[in-house]
């Protein structure tokens, strides 16, 4: 099975230092639906892994959650997409889980409920957070400098092999020309 891990905000639609808290938050990323379209026309299967502590916080509910899901689910399938599942760590950063990304645990997770090793599995993300997550759970890094992206380069201490792409849309060119 060929499989590809997004990050949610910054890497498909615009972050929000207030957090995405509703469908009309939601912004898609230009190009970005077209590269989940592409990556699903290619045959890979696209999974999401988001740190979603605004639940914690009490800033959304999983009614909202569930609304903002629904709402990007609509719009890649009317790009021709497909996401195939959904993963989220609804913990705050104090809370110590492990599913909460800079830790391995959703991807690992991603990985046991697939029935798919991760070594070659790209997790395509925009903070280092993202990156040290994959590193930790044996997938393969991707940096888009989409959303905090920038910032990410720049600061630096990117995981060893780290790719480095524009945004979505120039990884999914590369991945399935």
């Amino acid at each position: 099975m060929k499989l590809v891990v997004l990050d949610r905000d910054g890497t498909i639609n615009h972050d929000s230092d207030q957090f995405i808290k509703s469908p009309a938050e939601w912004k898609p990323i230009k190009g970005s639906l077209e590269a989940i379209a592409r990556l699903t026309q290619a045959g890979f299967r696209v999974v999401i892994a988001t740190n979603q502590s605004g639940l914690a916080r009490g800033l959304f509910d999983m009614a909202a959650l569930n609304a903002i899901h629904d709402a990007l689910q609509r719009a890649v399938h009317q790009a021709g997409g497909r996401i195939d599942a959904i993963f989220f760590c609804p913990h705050a950063d104090e809370s110590g889980c492990e599913c909460r990304k800079p830790r391995p645990g959703m991807l690992l997770e991603i990985g046991k409920r697939l029935n798919v090793p991760l070594e070659s599995v790209p997790m395509v993300g925009d903070s280092l957070r993202d990156l040290q997550a994959a590193a930790a759970a044996g997938a393969r890094p991707v940096l888009v400098l989409t959303g905090k992206g920038k910032k990410t380069r720049a600061a630096g201490e990117l995981p060893p092999g780290t790719e480095v792409h524009a945004d979505l849309a120039a990884f999914a060119a590369q991945l399935a020309p």
